[in-house]
């Protein structure tokens, strides 16, 4: 069956980029990375979230490469990196450090956005010296740091384990998803957004998650059923921004507010109504916005740019 083919046309259609490049992670992972905007533009690093693609990101590098060089890269297995056998926290903290080497400058520092699984990488890199010579200040998606089978609530029963066990096979589960059909929509909308959501924003985020192989979404499941990344939060030291959709029920506001508390550096939370997990795709300009803010305020401009 093959793959859905991403939005061509509209706000969440993927942008051509300037360039692209194979990054070499440190096991020989090869990541498919975008550079969007001009290269003397300040610079921001997206990293997407699990069953997602440089084409999540396509509002905000639409918004943002006009003043601003936008790196955003794909998630091993993602998109149009290959998989790789080893899925692990540690894997996305070296991919990350991958991408900011090979895309920036002797340390050039950069807004890193994380969505999601993104936000995780981040969290894993924390304490990397590569992600601390290159890292000016972050924003975290819709994420969490630990127990996120245990806080879901995907399926709308009360917590225990009996909701903690029906999550981890549902997330989990090696079906294949499928094409991109009205009912796919209507279970993806529960699942991941807002009530509200546009016709158009769900079909954006359909295309993209049935994009993403069976097995790789079930290899990265795994991994995020045992994710504890505690640590790495009282490890990011770097100016700190949380968004959140109060309506999210993967990652819902509970994390968002434990982040926050153990954040050394915290900018505050902001919760958006009736918003789900998928942040920037739901409210993309107030995304891009935050991002651009904590450019303009941690982000030296380079002279003559």
């Amino acid at each position: 069956m093959s793959r859905p083919t991403p939005v061509v046309s509209g706000p969440y259609a993927p942008p051509a980029p300037a360039r692209e490049l194979t990054v070499l992670s440190a096991d020989g992972a090869r990541l498919h990375v975008e550079v969007h905007g001009s290269e003397s533009a300040p610079p921001v690093v997206l990293a997407h979230g699990w069953t997602c693609s440089t084409a999540f990101w396509a509002a905000q590098i639409r918004e943002l490469a006009v003043d601003h060089r936008v790196i955003a890269y794909d998630q091993r297995g993602h998109g149009r990196s290959p998989a790789s056998p080893a899925c692990s926290a540690d894997g996305l903290a070296d991919d990350l450090e991958a991408v900011l080497e090979a895309t920036l400058g002797p340390g050039e520092k950069a807004v890193i956005a994380g969505h999601s699984m993104g936000g995780m990488t981040v969290m894993a890199a924390a304490e990397r010296p590569g992600f601390r010579d290159h890292a000016a200040a972050v924003l975290l998606c819709s994420t969490g740091s630990s127990r996120l089978v245990a806080e879901s609530t995907v399926v709308p029963i009360r917590a225990g384990r009996l909701r903690t066990w029906l999550t981890r096979h549902v997330l989990g589960a090696r079906a294949p998803l499928g094409p991109v059909t009205p009912v796919a929509r209507r279970i993806l909308k529960y699942g991941t957004m807002g009530p509200g959501s546009a016709p158009h924003m769900v079909e954006a985020c359909a295309r993209i998650v049935h994009a993403c192989p069976r097995k790789v979404r079930y290899a990265w499941s795994q991994v995020l059923d045992l994710l504890d990344l505690d640590h790495g939060v009282r490890q990011l030291t770097v100016p700190t921004a949380v968004v959140v959709g109060t309506a999210d029920r993967l990652t819902p506001p509970v994390h968002a507010h434990q982040l926050a508390a153990a954040l050394p550096n915290c900018l505050g939370v902001s919760e958006l109504p009736g918003l789900g997990h998928m942040t920037p795709v739901e409210a993309p300009e107030l995304v891009s916005a935050r991002i651009r803010e904590l450019v303009s305020t941690y982000v030296q401009v380079k002279e003559g740019a």
